[in-house]
């Protein structure tokens, strides 16, 4: 109950408007969404919702349809007139397949790839932006890329009433967001004609793949294209999809000196060493040049609160790492010589939530370059990791049982 209580009471602080209708159901804002074409033959989407929900995004052929799937809206208020892109020939709203969606489908006048999806939340009243850009393409390429993402994970959220979702018990469904570093703006490292925002989106594909495919998880990807995705917003989506745990993917490169191997993160006020900081530094300073400021994300009053409620989280979050670290080794996979550091990462400042980060080797070694773009070593590295989030989830249950003793 005290957990539970913490829990809110941070979310309410935090961000007061949010934590109205946190648990409520999401409702469009119809007079701040807008669906027009833009020049050269596609169309731009806005969609304002109440607050922020977990959402997915993919095609379907004949006919051309985009489908935009969101954790329950409400669609009361959108009126036909918000379609005003001749680009897109009629919308439809309603319910999905799955129970606990909600579904929008876009039927196309011609074919048009989704050249961005993204949601941006306003830290004033925790209202939320879908914006979604659609580019004309052939219909061959159109074809190709159609169909629903594998894998799709039916996403769970606090139940009404709910103050706080239960700690998983280690034999359950576990849901898992997973944060492909950068995207969009911010391409992260860059060597030898790669991007480190291409490559962590690859991994994450790959990682939810092999995770669902064990009939073990749920799991959802905070970015699914190249994207800008706010940092807050990526903690957001976790906290919204009820996660069990939140890992952030990266693959930085140094400009000084050698490292090699992965490095599995925790937060931390004070980073491990000067390379931490610097990194840390380094994967705010995105969010910095896109106008949004993060000096205010724990004020006096919420910060002592989060600080209540990661006295429970933190050792959660750092059996996580040292599990990561150990299955890694375990495998004789590529560690860093320092492989568990600290530093204070925005990212994984969900206070109720398990969060690690790991880089998963550094660019600027040739050697781990090869094995990030090498399909045969992901794929070593992605079971490696599964098992690891496996163990750790039956020790962490373990270990709730003896603080409830």
């Amino acid at each position: 109950m005290i957990r539970a209580v913490l829990s809110f009471l941070m979310i309410w602080l935090a961000t007061p408007a949010l934590a109205q209708d946190f648990r409520a159901l999401a409702r469009v804002l119809p007079a701040d969404s807008s669906l027009s074409d833009v020049a050269g033959g596609g169309a731009r989407m806005g969609l304002a919702l109440s607050q922020a929900v977990p959402f997915r995004v993919f095609t379907l052929d004949d006919p051309a349809r985009v489908v935009v799937d969101f954790r329950e809206v409400a669609w009361e208020g959108l009126s036909v007139d918000f379609d005003a892109a001749d680009a897109v020939a009629g919308v439809e709203t309603g319910g999905a397949l799955e129970p606990g969606w909600s579904r929008m489908v876009l039927e196309l006048s011609r074919p048009l790839a989704v050249a961005q999806a993204a949601m941006e939340t306003d830290p004033a009243d925790g209202t939320a932006t879908v914006h979604l850009r659609l580019d004309p393409t052939s219909p061959e390429a159109f074809a190709e890329t159609a169909g629903a993402p594998p894998g799709v994970a039916t996403l769970v959220a606090p139940a009404a009433g709910e103050m706080a979702r239960p700690r998983q018990s280690g034999t359950g469904m576990l849901v898992v967001v997973l944060d492909p570093g950068h995207g969009g703006l911010d391409p992260g490292a860059q060597r030898d004609g790669h991007d480190e925002a291409d490559l962590m989106l690859v991994f994450a594909r790959e990682l939810r793949e092999t995770l669902v495919r064990s009939g073990r998880f749920e799991v959802i990807l905070t970015r699914e294209s190249d994207v800008f995705v706010p940092l807050p917003t990526r903690v957001s989506i976790a906290r919204a999809a009820g996660a069990d745990l939140f890992i952030s993917l990266h693959a930085d490169a140094l400009a000084e000196g050698r490292a090699t191997g992965a490095t599995v993160y925790t937060l931390s006020a004070t980073a491990s060493d000067e390379a931490s900081a610097a990194l840390a530094e380094r994967h705010d300073r995105a969010d910095l040049l896109a106008g949004i400021d993060l000096s205010g994300s724990d004020d006096v009053v919420a910060g002592v609160l989060m600080d209540l409620a990661r006295l429970e989280t933190d050792p959660r979050s750092d059996a996580l790492a040292d599990a990561l670290v150990a299955g890694i080794a375990a495998a004789e996979g590529d560690l860093h010589s320092r492989p568990r550091l600290e530093a204070g990462f925005t990212v994984l400042k969900a206070a109720d939530i398990p969060s690690v980060l790991v880089e998963l080797g550094f660019m600027s070694e040739p050697e781990d370059l090869a094995n990030l773009v090498d399909p045969v070593w992901r794929a070593l590295m992605q079971a490696t990791m599964r098992d690891a989030i496996l163990e750790w989830a039956v020790e962490d249950a373990a270990a709730a049982t003896l603080l409830r003793q």
